[in-house]
């Protein structure tokens, strides 16, 4: 969130700046996870 509201958080491959709240969050949690961290499933 951090990011998203400094306007440097980017999404994928294209790189584009993330306006939406809720993607700001999907990108942290994925990140969380790539890094190891304790993070709810999915829900589905």
């Amino acid at each position: 969130m951090k990011k998203r509201k400094a306007g440097t958080l980017r999404s994928g491959r294209s790189g584009k700046k993330v306006t939406s709240r809720k993607q700001a969050i999907a990108i942290g949690l994925s990140e969380a996870r790539k890094s190891g961290a304790k993070v709810p499933k999915k829900k589905s």
